[in-house]
């Protein structure tokens, strides 16, 4: 055999890694499937609202699909039980018959729309906007856009191209129904810091006024609100976010672009922004909120984003990370940064002292002083 020769095993092993990437779009296509109809709310609400395991026939009949349909839905959910997303188990039918019954794994309970306690909300939407058509045909001129042969890449990302130079940001509050799902997606993912907020209270207690710049719809200043009622927020966004938004007494929404000004503040919180932005516009955003909070040494830069962290991360975890940065990658003009790449952006944006504290899921909260 030579050394570019192969043994049945390595072929065997070669070809199965192989294909399990090729295809891993029907694994997103199977999960977008299930979400469509409802799946995970029908598990959820199984056995009086108890999320029992639900049988195929029943899962079926609570579809209302045809009984042909019968042995594609269970294609369907082998897929997606293989991937950890649901589980099975085997149980005796009421005609005595072993079937599968399917239930709820910690990740597809961030699936369910319905649910009556509302400590945690629903990832859906956040899913649906990954695998809107528009954010994956922009996948498709990944190759095209890295051929370009300008010093800088023209257009600035994959979605340019695949969008008639539309960037983004543009895409998202000119189409209604994906800007909706990018809308619902944010505040999905913004109202998990409910459930954590409690062990974060330190980072919050003693401030009396906060901007959340990009803060979208405002749930996290709600969510803050909530815990901290004498605290003043104020979410800084675009205007075709918080036109219509209503103002509160203790939440003001103000039309604004975050790289001319940032109003003062004792704090400035930064959920999800940076890893957007290239090193550049994060270092502009940066010396605007150093301008916008106190200079006395009062006051801090509140940063919610993913940290990458190859030394420290388990392989599932940075996985997601390093898919995640693609699509950033493909999205936008930012990425995803190591610990030694942030510090590096708070130095030279004019600050000295940063602390890194992992909070949820990808998450980390980074406070950062003058």
């Amino acid at each position: 055999m030579g050394s570019q020769g192969f043994n049945s095993s390595e072929l065997s092993q070669g070809q199965a890694h192989l294909f399990k990437h090729m295809l891993s779009y029907a694994t997103s296509m199977s999960l977008k499937c299930a979400i469509q109809l409802g799946i995970p709310d029908i598990i959820h609400n199984n056995g009086q609202g108890q999320g029992q395991p639900i049988t195929l026939p029943e899962l079926v009949s609570a579809l209302q699909l045809a009984p042909a349909q019968t042995g594609f839905l269970y294609r369907l959910m082998r897929l997606l039980v293989h991937s950890g997303l649901f589980t099975a188990k085997k149980v005796i039918s009421q005609n005595d018959e072993e079937v599968d019954a399917y239930g709820l794994t910690p990740s597809s309970r961030l699936l369910v729309t319905n649910n009556g306690n509302n400590e945690v909300p629903s990832l859906s939407p956040y899913v649906l906007a990954a695998i809107h058509p528009a954010t994956v045909t922009s996948f498709h001129f990944l190759g095209s856009w890295f051929q370009q042969k300008d010093a800088t890449p023209s257009p600035a990302t994959p979605f340019h191209l695949a969008h008639d130079g539309i960037s983004f940001f543009d895409y998202w509050g000119k189409n209604t129904e994906y800007g909706d799902l990018l809308n619902d997606a944010m505040a999905g993912d913004s109202g998990m810091l409910k459930a954590v907020i409690k062990d974060f209270k330190p980072v919050f207690e003693g401030l009396t006024s906060l901007v959340d710049v990009g803060g979208n719809t405002g749930v996290v200043c709600k969510i803050l609100i909530e815990a901290f009622p004498h605290l003043k927020c104020s979410v800084l966004e675009l205007s075709h976010v918080v036109a219509d938004l209503p103002n509160t007494e203790n939440l003001k929404f103000i039309e604004g672009d975050m790289y001319q000004a940032i109003p003062q503040a004792d704090a400035i919180l930064l959920k999800s922004v940076l890893s957007g932005c290239s090193d550049e516009e994060c270092l502009t955003v940066l010396k605007k909120c150093r301008e916008a909070i106190p200079s006395n040494g009062g006051g801090k830069i509140v940063i919610i984003d993913i940290v990458m962290d190859s030394k420290n991360d388990e392989h599932e975890m940075l996985e997601a990370k390093l898919s995640y940065d693609l699509l950033t990658l493909v999205c936008l003009t930012g990425k995803w940064r190591s610990p030694k790449d942030w510090g590096k952006l708070f130095l030279e944006a004019g600050f000295t002292h940063y602390k890194i504290t992992p909070i949820y899921g990808l998450n980390s909260l980074i406070e950062v002083s003058p």
